[in-house]
């Protein structure tokens, strides 16, 4: 019996599958007849039977028999691993903490810009203003300097973005200075 289980397991996996393995018998149907046309004439349907060592057959090892194997349904799922899903998740709520981080920066910077934009159309509009009135606004203007580079440091404005903003104050400021006479600009020099 152990030169059964020795030549079962050197026998192909598609013959293991379809062959019903026993002892010898005496059985009509098994392989333990050692006419060599039968034999031939029962593994001639197999495509793999050139591999076989026919002398596993003639010794009455193995039997034939045919099997039925029960149709197979397939069903193909897809599903995303846990992984992903864990990391997407993780990257929404980074995404969400990130968003709401952002919207106070930036309106912090609008607020200090506004600030400073009303106090210059006060300023502007006073008839009579008096240039040391300016110190004040240029404290609030440095302080919206301050936050706007700040923003671009962290990564909320993006720095041509803060460099136009802190030259709209910039611009404004000078153009109340030239409104109340208290700065003059240069004359351009053309350049040939």
């Amino acid at each position: 019996m152990a030169t059964t289980s020795l030549a079962c397991l050197a026998l192909p996996s598609k013959l293991r599958n379809s062959l019903a393995l026993s002892g010898p018998s005496s059985s009509p149907s098994s392989c333990s007849s050692t006419n060599p046309t039968s034999l031939t004439s029962t593994f001639r349907s197999l495509s793999f039977s050139a591999n076989l060592s026919h002398n596993v057959f003639f010794r009455g090892h193995l039997s034939m028999s045919t099997t039925q194997r029960p149709t197979r349904h397939f069903v193909v799922c897809e599903a995303a691993p846990t992984k992903k899903a864990d990391s997407a998740a993780k990257r929404t709520r980074q995404a969400e903490k990130r968003r709401i981080y952002n919207k106070s920066r930036k309106s912090e910077v609008k607020t200090r810009m506004k600030k400073v934009l009303e106090a210059l159309d006060v300023l502007k509009k006073k008839p009579e203003a008096e240039a040391e009135e300016v110190l004040p606004i240029e404290k609030l203007i440095a302080d919206a300097y301050s936050v706007i580079d700040k923003a671009v440091r962290v990564g909320t404005l993006h720095r041509n973005t803060g460099a136009r903003r802190k030259s709209r104050l910039a611009r404004r400021k000078k153009a109340v200075e030239i409104h109340h006479g208290w700065y003059t600009p240069a004359p351009a020099v053309n350049a040939l």
